[in-house]
């Protein structure tokens, strides 16, 4: 195992892909103990950098410095080697293992010519995760896990491994506003051990963790400094080159008829626990209705549930009248269900499709996308066209891989596909996870822009800040059942966050 890094640096890094000038001349510093932020747009070139950094890709120029001496690394088990250890926002992990097999893949220690110690791993794990107040279930299978458990099964695998330098790509874009907290308060006591480069959007955690901030904008440097010289508005001013006013929903509530009737609703989870229990709400058309809660208290299988994703046991789910519980998401989708799913990348598109294949995805039979089972290419391209434009999604063109897409950037084809749609009811689960500010700004626009249309929303999402500012009405969920619903006015971060933790109001 090599020393403590003191100091490492990357100087003059470009990196260039088909159409894209992904890092130009791009150089950063982070000494001892130091927490760099890094923050831009998405797209900016921000995990592209970190990618270099790790190994991942190589730089076309540039070089990387580790205590004054450069470094190459061929992949990144060099960058292990080194002691570097990056938590993806992408989860690098193997569903049907378990946690321990998924630490195990990377941990050397425990192998032998003949064997493998799991049991050892199996401890490690529960050390690092109790050390560091990481809650996680050494036996759970990954795919049973929420999108917030992964999160702290990346961070605990990346620990366990030795990471002593760590990179981390929206580490909070999973978790609640109470992990959050708990995870800035762990970060800064960690840089008394190693040294972090922080990559967010969420301008408050900037502030309150780094010691030094470095802005890109379309793959360049275009500010680096001493974070505690500037507000979290001079950050978002020089991130997207103008100031950013997050939209809020001030406009009269409006008395719609009932859409979506949810009655004595029970759903069990993957792990054949109730997930919700016998839960009910009404969604008014021409509202907005948030739902708060902790991750991991039936969210996600409500959302798959009203799309036909997952059994429904018993109770009703009533769409304009007609029930649709347990129908196929085929059926529920023609009813005239929109949907943005929690997991962009897995649920939302399918990576190796073109953009204009994405856009389609729903109505690929239908006109005017196709006559007779033949594909119209001239009516898509330009129904691409449009919604790449009204949409601003920042792209080379229609026909790139929306994997290869930045996070936000397949948010907002997701966001154009289903809001294009002109669906009768929106489900929009964590719409905002791991964007910036400028995609937020966006964002939010367009959801209040579809409830002026008259169509009834149904917000989930751990921001509090979010389902405050856009909910007409807010649902806190607890252990699979509604604990409370408030009007947007009786609403405050406190009466939610006790709410959320299973307090019931007098």
């Amino acid at each position: 195992m090599e020393g403590r890094i003191t100091e490492l640096r990357m100087e003059h890094i470009t990196k260039r892909f088909p159409g894209v000038l992904a890092s130009d001349d791009i150089s950063i510093e982070v000494g001892e103990g130091e927490v760099l932020a890094l923050v831009g747009e998405n797209g900016a070139g921000k995990t592209t950098l970190m990618n270099i950094l790790m190994g991942l890709y190589q730089p076309d120029e540039g070089r990387i410095l580790i205590n004054g001496e450069e470094v190459r690394f061929r992949g990144p088990e060099d960058a292990f080697r080194m002691g570097l250890g990056m938590v993806h926002q992408q989860y690098m992990l193997v569903q049907n293992m378990t946690v321990t097999e998924n630490v195990a893949l990377g941990y050397k220690e425990a192998w032998s010519p003949f064997r493998l110690s799991l049991p050892e791993v199996r401890r490690r794990v529960i050390e690092i995760s109790e050390r560091y107040s990481l809650a996680v279930n050494p036996d759970a299978y990954i795919w049973q896990l929420s999108v917030g458990e992964q999160q702290r099964v990346e961070l605990v695998k990346t620990l366990c491994l030795g990471a002593r330098f760590l990179i981390l790509d929206e580490p909070t874009s999973a978790l609640t506003p109470q992990e959050t907290d708990e995870l800035i308060a762990l970060l800064r006591n960690m840089t008394s051990e190693l040294s972090i480069i922080f990559i967010s959007h969420k301008l408050q955690e900037v502030k309150a963790l780094s010691n030094k901030v470095s802005i890109l904008r379309h793959g360049r440097v275009v500010f680096s400094g001493n974070t505690d010289d500037h507000s979290s508005q001079d950050i978002a001013a020089m991130m997207t080159g103008h100031s950013i006013d997050l939209p809020k929903n001030e406009e009269e509530r409006r008395e719609g008829e009932t859409v979506l009737s949810i009655r004595d609703l029970v759903v069990m989870s993957d792990r054949r626990t109730t997930a919700l229990d016998h839960l009910s709400l009404d969604i008014r058309a021409g509202e907005i209705v948030g739902l708060a809660g902790v991750s991991g208290n039936g969210q996600r299988e409500l959302s798959e549930a009203i799309n036909g994703l997952r059994k429904v046991e018993s109770g009703t789910i009533t769409f304009f009248g007609k029930e649709i519980q347990n129908l196929t998401p085929r059926q529920v989708i023609d009813a005239g269900m929109g949907y943005i799913p929690e997991e962009r990348n897995v649920e939302g598109i399918v990576p190796s499709f073109s953009i204009r294949e994405n856009f389609i995805l729903k109505d690929a039979s239908k006109a005017p996308f196709s006559s007779h089972a033949i594909l119209s290419r001239k009516d898509i391209d330009m129904y691409s066209e449009k919604l790449v434009k009204d949409f601003d999604v920042r792209c080379p063109g229609i026909s790139t891989a929306a994997g290869s897409l930045s996070g936000g950037n397949i948010q907002k084809v997701i966001l154009a596909r289903e809001i294009e749609r002109k669906p009768r009811f929106l489900i929009a689960v964590y719409p905002t996870r791991g964007l910036d500010l400028g995609a937020v700004e966006f964002i939010h626009q367009q959801l209040l822009a579809i409830r002026r249309e008259g169509i009834g929303v149904l917000l989930i999402s751990e921001e509090l800040d979010e389902i405050m500012d856009l909910s007409d009405r807010i649902a806190v969920i607890y252990k699979g059942s509604i604990q409370k619903v408030l009007m947007h006015d009786e609403a405050t971060r406190a009466r939610l966050g006790v709410l959320m933790a299973g307090v019931k109001e007098v």
